[in-house]
C-alpha cells in the first residue's frame, strides 16, 4: 500500500492477525485507516477496492482477526 491524500501511511494488514476485534480497530484507526470493515468468516463480499479501507474476517466464536486486508 503507499500513501497517499486518502490512505494511510504504510501499514502491513497482518500485523493485526490474532489480535481481538476491537483492539484491531482502534489501532487501524489511530494509523489512519479511514474505514474499517468487519466480516465474519466466509462472508460474501463485492471486489470493490476501497482506497483507505482496511478488512478484518474476524472469527465469531472468540472475536480475533483471522484475516486482514487493505481495499
Amino acid at each position: 500500500m503507499t500513501a497517499s491524500a486518502s490512505s494511510p501511511a504504510p501499514d502491513d494488514p497482518a500485523r493485526y492477525v490474532g489480535l481481538d476485534a476491537d483492539e484491531a480497530e482502534r489501532r487501524a484507526r489511530a494509523r489512519g485507516w479511514t474505514a474499517v470493515r468487519m466480516v465474519p468468516p466466509g462472508t460474501i463480499l463485492t471486489m470493490e477496492y476501497l482506497e483507505g479501507r482496511l478488512n478484518f474476517e474476524v472469527e465469531v466464536e472468540d472475536g480475533r482477526v483471522r484475516r486482514a486486508w487493505s481495499g
